[in-house]
């Protein structure tokens, strides 16, 4: 609630101070970082605090925040890398444009209360929430002002794609929430539900993991995001956003590690996407979208070690979270230093950085060399125990493993491949004018740097976070990080992986082989026909129905009316309770009147007489009420029924006082009859059927008749639900009402003044003669008036 608080105000201070905005902003970050370590013995405790605030209890919506080891970890990247971007987009936004600055700072900061508030989620409707607000505050990112027409695309691709899955998720939320009996993430995750239900919901989980997390196929759209400004990518493509699979995955394979439905997608995505994602990235020469593709990349590593579903495997993600989170926010905010001071970030136009920024090179080095996992950095620790988890293994994790080395030696080579591109002297090119790189956003970038590097030496720091974790897999084997445990086949094996790493960027025949995928095989391709199919099928569906034709559009209202309910209905699972033929023997009368009123009204010839027999229709409804002792009820039905027929009198006057019967009509008289019948059956059925309903009262509503005449002083539920539980909903009704009112009536009076003057782009015709008998007056003294 701080950050949110924050976030509102930070427009003000933006658009006053400029970019003084990012530095208040940074404040909630810095601040949460400071309160969860100081509660960290807690969270590693075996007992981590929870806090619930009750926002629905009578129907079990709550929102639980739980601090344990996991959201520790994450906490750490979205608090700590959070406020360092907040402080380099200070520097980095420009001094006059206030707009920005107010935009994105307030964007950022809901961002990381947005992320806060899923990492800590332990009940599956917060959890969703706060999912769905990420993706939101990423499509503002992403598309910044969005006048550029590759912001609005980038944007609205990262949007659909990721709230395709969201939406999937969600429904796989609810569903394993229903199989389990609790929406708890925690009570889930302590006796896990099994069955048909089950897998059709890790699925549908799934799906919404991927997606965020730019896994194969659904990746295309984190390059593609790469317009955003470089602290937006340092942060939510390094950070927080694309964490948000990896750790929605990290949070539910405790319980489900060993359900095939859930680790084979997860470890054949991962595998595939780090596969692909290094290859790609060896053929990029922005170095933003050489960090997408190889943040693609190490994804699928995160993915696959969380899947694979042990101990080992299970510490080896933990540790290369913190550690992915710190070189790829360093790196992305090195860019951001390039590219604003050299001009460029195209590494065919760079060349001597490294020797006139000899501190920024020295910071990247090491951010790079824990990329590409080389000691004494903590990417070495991470995939040091990636390795031992998935060699040490059965025969098919031997074989996963061998993946994972051959996705690691593409990491060594593009990370090299970054660094020589960025920072190396090109024989065949200048060397860059001298220009300062700027002492304070260097001094930013060495804070995930050397954390990387401090850490290293300190496993022990973070230890408890990644075992207390890893713990939830199974039982502890005695594996500590550390840097050295002596001469192992995974160090033998890491030593190779460089080898040929280097080989492979060294030779550029090599080199040049990778990262090519043909047109047709390309996800982006794939996208791009789904988008186009998807608008020629909403065109077509649109052309057939929105057709201009009243009937039409009522005949599919009602079709839906029949097919949707129905199916549910026939599906089963409502007891019915026993059915009466009358409650109150005036009931029969006033039925038989309201039948013979409806079927005459269908014969009747006269546009009059038609109305008058639906009023009485109308009028027969409210005589139930009476009877039924809804009084209240029936003075509403009358007030309107009076009403419409007065302006259904109004309106007919301008039609010819007969139904007109035209060869058109009579041909398509029976699909109309086949739709109406069918739907007033259906409506008909179903309410018979449900007044007898007998199952009990809802919750709700006990809730609202015990709370009525307390709380609202009202002795009529209807009356109290209406006007003061529901008051704001009346509210919007009423305004929607008015507004629809004030339409009408603005297009009566634009009709009536442009009857009076002449047609757009005619003459003043007031002095000829009026041969169609009407007033006529000069066009200049009648606004033109247009819908």
């Amino acid at each position: 609630m701080a950050h949110f608080a924050l976030a509102a105000v930070l427009p003000l201070i933006g658009r006053r101070y400029g970019r003084v905005a990012f530095l208040v902003g940074a404040l909630a970050p810095a601040a949460t970082l400071g309160y969860a370590l100081s509660r960290a013995g807690e969270a590693v405790s075996g007992t981590p605090p929870v806090d619930t605030v009750a926002w629905a209890p009578v129907i079990g919506l709550e929102f639980t925040a739980r601090l344990d080891e996991l959201a520790l970890l994450l906490i750490l990247l979205v608090s700590g890398i959070g406020a360092v971007v907040l402080c380099y987009y200070s520097q980095y936004a420009k001094a006059d444009d206030h707009r920005t600055a107010a935009r994105d700072s307030a964007l950022l900061v809901t961002f990381a209360g947005a992320m806060l508030g899923l990492v800590l989620a332990d009940d599956v409707i917060s959890l969703y929430l706060f999912w769905e607000l990420t993706t939101v505050c990423s499509f503002l990112l992403v598309g910044g002002d969005g006048v550029a027409k590759r912001l609005r695309k980038s944007a609205t691709q990262a949007l659909l794609v990721t709230s395709l899955g969201g939406l999937a998720m969600l429904l796989g939320l609810i569903l394993l929430g229903t199989a389990a009996g609790t929406m708890r993430i925690s009570e889930i995750l302590a006796d896990p539900p099994s069955g048909g239900i089950v897998t059709a919901a890790l699925l549908l989980i799934l799906l919404g993991a991927l997606t965020k997390s730019a896994q194969v196929p659904f990746h295309p759209w984190l390059p593609s995001a790469m317009v955003a400004p470089t602290p937006v990518s340092a942060y939510l493509h390094a950070a927080a956003m694309v964490k948000a699979g990896v750790y929605l995955v990290a949070r539910f394979s405790p319980g489900f590690a060993d359900h095939p439905a859930w680790w084979i997608p997860v470890v054949v995505c991962g595998l595939w996407t780090m596969l692909l994602g290094g290859f790609r990235a060896l053929r990029q020469y922005d170095l933003k979208t050489l960090l997408a593709y190889g943040t693609i990349s190490q994804l699928g590593f995160l993915m696959i070690m969380l899947g694979s579903g042990t101990w080992m495997s299970a510490l080896a993600a933990g540790t290369l979270i913190l550690a992915h989170g710190l070189f790829k926010s360093a790196l992305f905010l090195t860019v951001g230093i390039i590219d604003k001071r050299a001009g460029t970030r195209d590494i065919r136009e760079l060349s001597g950085l490294g020797r006139q920024w000899r501190t920024l090179t020295t910071l990247a080095t090491f951010a790079a060399m824990s990329m590409a996992g080389l000691p004494p950095l903590l990417g070495f620790i991470g995939k040091e125990v990636a390795l031992e988890a998935l060699f040490g293994g059965d025969t098919l994790d031997q074989v996963i493993g061998v993946g994972v080395a051959i996705g690691s030696v593409l990491t060594v080579a593009y990370s090299l491949r970054f660094l020589r591109g960025a920072f190396g002297t090109k024989p065949d090119m200048a060397a860059a004018e001298p220009v300062p790189c700027g002492r304070l956003m260097t001094g930013l970038v060495a804070i995930p740097a050397l954390a990387g590097l401090v850490l290293a030496f300190v496993p022990e720091v973070i230890e408890p976070m990644e075992a207390g974790y890893a713990d939830g897999y199974g039982s502890h084997p005695g594996y500590h990080l550390a840097l050295w445990h002596g001469i192992t086949p995974a160090l033998l094996i890491s030593v190779g992986i460089v080898v040929v790493g280097f080989l492979v960027h060294r030779y550029a025949g090599l080199q040049r082989l990778g990262g090519y995928v043909p047109e047709p095989l390309r996800a982006q391709t794939w996208y791009t026909k789904s988008v186009e199919s998807l608008e020629f099928l909403a065109q077509g569906v649109t052309g057939r129905i929105q057709v201009g034709s009243l009937p039409v559009y009522l005949g599919v209202i009602l079709t839906t009316l029949v097919v949707v309910p129905g199916a549910g209905l026939l599906s089963g699972g409502v007891e019915f309770g026993e059915l009466r033929l009358v409650d109150n023997w005036l009931q029969l009368p006033l039925s038989v009147l309201v039948l013979a009123a409806a079927v005459t009204a269908l014969i009747a010839r006269r546009r009059l007489t038609a109305v008058l027999l639906a009023g009485v229709v109308g009028y027969g409804i409210g005589a139930w009420f009476v009877v039924d002792g809804g009084a209240d009820l029936a003075l509403a039905q009358f007030l309107v029924e009076t009403l419409t027929l007065v302006v259904f009198v109004f309106v007919i006057r301008r039609f010819p006082p007969r139904f007109i019967e035209n060869r058109g009509y009579v041909h398509g008289r029976w699909p109309k009859a086949i739709v109406s019948v069918a739907a007033g059956t259906f409506v008909a059925v179903l309410a018979v059927l449900y007044s007898g309903y007998t199952s009990g009262m809802p919750e709700g509503s006990r809730e609202y008749i015990q709370r009525a005449e307390d709380e609202t002083g009202a002795t009529n539920v209807v009356n109290a639900i209406i006007v003061d539980f529901r008051a704001f909903d009346t509210i919007g009704e009423i305004t929607v009402l008015a507004v629809a009112a004030t339409g009408a009536a603005s297009l009566i009076l634009a009709r009536s003044r442009k009857r009076g003057g002449p047609e757009p782009g005619e003459r003043d015709r007031s002095a000829e003669p009026d041969h169609a008998g009407s007033d006529t007056t000069s066009a200049a003294d009648t606004p033109e008036v247009t819908s």
